[in-house]
């Protein structure tokens, strides 16, 4: 039977993992190898039967897609997949009372978007449970897969070190807050100006007293990758961004995870790239396709982390 951490997810929202204990972070990780390892035999095979998942897309989307509509496939329910353009929210609909309609229909919704206040509003309108698929200020699934994968290679979470290198973005806020989770200390290094948001800093470090672990923040990238277990970055422009390209090249351009960057990690660190990537740019072909690299195993981590999520949350 599910555990007390596990049933207590039942109906609600995944907004942020900050909004998650450590033991509701740890019952989604252990659901999601369950799943991983026994797809056909596990407890909750199939378990979503007759139930519908809604999908509203506003930004482009590989992953995420594929991964939510393969999800709600494997677990026996339906995906729907409603891009904004097709919405009435695009000509002037609330998002209040897309989420009031929408509630009738599906028993769950992601969204992936851009603002975050969007995610939210949404999630205090409808009646069913609302998944954070992506926005400008979090990413929550991504970093799931991202723990499951680091649990999976290094046997365990508590007591390491990652280390996360580039733009303070998204991914930066959420890998912060599933580190404190589960026991991980997070180093970030970042230029000035390009710093993860101090709220997302202060939150996370709230969550890292629960668990005894530490949250750092450099301008240094070789200080915040020495002695680690974990190497990761993200794309310097992302969706939205393409304007300021050229001027991010040029800042981010002593960011790139590289050969001589990760000398400074322990020899048997691993890497990790939520993709897409830009290989020459935040990474080398040599780290990202190179021995160290868990990137793909990390992309089919989405489709496990994921079902577990809906496992628990429909």
């Amino acid at each position: 039977m599910p555990g007390e951490n596990a049933l207590k997810l039942k109906g609600r929202d995944l907004l942020s993992l900050h909004e998650l204990t450590p033991g509701e972070v740890a019952a989604v990780l252990e659901l999601a190898g369950e799943l991983k390892e026994r797809p056909q035999s596990n407890r909750f095979h199939r378990c979503l039967e007759g139930k519908t998942l809604g999908l509203i897309f506003e930004k482009s989307s590989t992953r995420t897609r594929v991964s939510f509509e393969v999800a709600m496939y494997q677990l026996g329910g339906y995906p729907l997949y409603m891009n904004t353009k097709d919405l009435q929210l695009k000509r002037g609909e609330s998002i209040a009372d897309t989420a009031r309609v929408l509630s009738r229909f599906l028993d769950g919704i992601m969204i992936r978007t851009y603002a975050q206040t969007d995610v939210e509003e949404l999630a205090r309108y409808a009646d069913v449970p609302v998944i954070n698929g992506l926005s400008d200020l979090l990413h929550p699934c991504q970093v799931l897969a991202d723990l499951q994968t680091v649990q999976e290679r290094k046997g365990r979470l508590a007591g390491l070190k990652l280390a996360y290198v580039g733009d303070g973005n998204n991914v930066c806020h959420s890998l912060m807050f599933g580190c404190a989770k589960t026991g991980l200390d997070i180093s970030v290094a970042a230029p000035d100006g390009y710093r993860p948001e101090d709220k997302m800093v202060r939150l996370a470090r709230e969550d890292a007293e629960l668990t005894g672990t530490k949250v750092e923040i450099f301008t240094d990238p070789a200080e915040a990758v020495s002695g680690a277990d974990v190497v990761v970055t993200d794309v310097w422009t992302s969706m939205g961004q393409e304007e300021k390209r050229a001027e991010r090249l040029k800042v981010f351009a002593p960011y790139q995870v590289n050969k001589g960057l990760v000398a400074f990690a322990k020899p048997d660190f691993i890497f990790l790239h939520c993709l897409p990537a830009h290989r020459g740019e935040e990474v080398t072909a040599e780290i990202i396709d190179g021995p160290h690299s868990a990137v793909w195993d990390e992309a089919e981590n989405r489709l496990h982390a994921q079902k577990a999520v809906l496992a628990l949350l429909l």
